[in-house]
């Protein structure tokens, strides 16, 4: 990847991941089925024991949860690096909040078709107080 492809691929995927952050603060899963492909992962060990679901089970809590946005959370979202292991492959280590759970989210991206669509999302979250 030459030093504009790598800033290209960046900035598409900085693009896609603001439906990441949106769907999450607004719980829209219009807007996360945008970035997730269909059949991603999402994946969690913090509580000490293994938390895997599919985007089948994982939306529909995303649903039933009231949004950071209706409760007028400020919004903490950051992305703090995006590695390419090749044009078509990249990993995204993310910040963001959601309620008191402070979230580092490492997201596995493809590109497929043009898009880039998150295939695992591992994370830990920590739990602050006001």
């Amino acid at each position: 990847m030459t030093a504009a492809d790598h800033a290209a691929a960046y900035a598409e995927v900085a693009h896609a991941l603001a439906d990441y952050f949106d769907g999450l603060y607004f719980s829209d899963t219009k807007r996360l089925s945008r970035i997730f492909h269909p059949q991603a992962i999402y994946a969690c060990a913090t509580e000490g024991e293994l938390m895997h679901l599919t985007m089948q089970e994982y939306f529909p809590i995303v649903d039933k949860r009231p949004s950071p946005a209706s409760r007028s959370e400020p919004r903490v979202d950051s992305i703090v690096s995006i590695e390419f292991a090749g044009p078509v492959t990249a990993v995204a280590k993310l910040n963001c909040a959601i309620g008191p759970k402070h979230f580092t989210d490492f997201l596995t991206l493809v590109k497929l078709d043009g898009r880039w669509l998150i295939m695992a999302k591992v994370f830990h979250f920590d739990m602050q107080s006001n």
